[in-house]
């Protein structure tokens, strides 16, 4: 298959449209608004519909009706422009009905820096919305990556009836590389489903479509949501584990971060360093048992590195380490990004005495 150079919003919107995704809505915000820019034309070219929002909130609820009728919706924002939808992604949880979302984070909290980041960590995995539901995130670390991810994002959303996010920062979204995109695939006639809008062929056929439940209804709900979650921890977890099998050393690292963070190990062996990677490639299901399980009687310590300060997967990682060894992190925020060297610097001085 031939590649293209692509960039990655671009890309990301080839591989929605690609894997089904008919409707799109959302508003502009750097760094992602080349990923709207692209839809707005591409998906008329295969029978979509494209609508630029008045509002981040009014976009994420023109996703809710989307999906309520079984088409294949997705938005796309950066993170202050995710708090404002925050309430309509809850409301798409507490509904039912699947959708993709994509996050490309810059530099926060508050309006922040235009610059990339991964300063949405906890948003994402443990609160995108009011009322403790959990969705899966995946978070890509290539274009290519994103690419593949994005394909099969809607087919992850209708099998569990859930929003589906996939977390990724502005240098992911406006680097250029090489890319494969994957064949159209084939969609039914009509997008109505049993539970849609509409299946009967009728304006008013359907099931009731509703966040609202009474209290009963609402634990259940939320029992059944548990249910899920098991599931996926059981059979959804995505994880890169590089050379960790002798390692002394593990750093942790997701998206960007763990680009450079490869690089290091890479140096860092060449020079004697026993040290290996984890990268978690779902942020939600977290991959617990890579970081559970490993041999901690060779195992000095764990280094959290991010484009966050602090470092906020550092919790989840020491979740899992049990006091077994050392947790320790470094990162840059705010829209300053990791670049091997300091990074090498940084973990070789922890490597040599602790905390740098």
């Amino acid at each position: 298959m031939a590649k293209e150079f692509m960039k990655g919003n671009e890309a990301i919107g080839e591989a929605a449209v690609r894997g089904g995704v008919r409707f799109f809505a959302g508003y502009p915000i750097t760094p992602q608004s080349e990923l709207p820019e692209y839809l707005s034309w591409r998906l008329p070219e295969v029978g979509g519909c494209f609508v630029q929002g008045e509002s981040e909130v009014a976009s994420i609820n023109m996703v809710y009706g989307a999906a309520a009728t079984g088409v294949r919706a997705m938005t796309g924002s950066s993170s202050p422009g995710i708090s404002l939808k925050s309430e309509g992604i809850s409301y798409l949880s507490a509904a039912e009905l699947p959708a993709v979302i994509v996050n490309m984070q810059r530099g926060g909290p508050g309006l922040g820096s235009i610059q990339p980041a991964q300063q949405d960590y906890l948003q994402a995995t443990k609160a995108a919305g009011h009322g403790g539901f959990r969705m899966l995130v995946f978070a890509p670390y290539t274009v290519q990556e994103a690419v593949d991810i994005v394909y099969d994002a809607p087919e992850y959303a209708e099998r569990d009836r859930s929003p589906v996010m996939i977390l990724m920062d502005g240098c992911l979204g406006t680097m250029m590389e090489e890319v494969e995109l994957p064949p159209m695939k084939e969609l039914p006639e009509s997008p109505c489903k049993p539970w849609t809008v509409g299946y009967d062929g009728t304006k008013r056929g359907g099931h009731l479509i509703t966040p609202i439940y009474p209290e009963a209804g609402l634990e259940g709900k939320n029992k059944l949501a548990v249910q899920r979650t098991r599931r996926w921890e059981e059979n959804d977890v995505k994880v890169e584990e590089f050379m960790v099998d002798d390692a002394e050393w593990v750093i942790v690292a997701y998206g960007m971060s763990a680009r450079v963070a490869k690089q290091v190990v890479l140096d860092l062996r060449e020079e004697g360093v026993k040290i290996g990677l984890i990268r978690p490639i779902t942020l939600f299901p977290f991959p617990k048992k890579s970081i559970a399980n490993l041999d901690y009687t060779k195992v000095k310590g764990l280094i959290d590195i991010e484009m966050s300060i602090p470092a906020l997967m550092r919790e989840d990682i020491e979740l899992q380490v049990l006091g077994r060894a050392p947790v320790y992190e470094y990162g840059r925020s705010g829209g300053i990004l990791l670049d091997d060297e300091s990074t090498k610097t940084a973990v070789r001085k922890i490597i040599e005495g602790g905390e740098q």
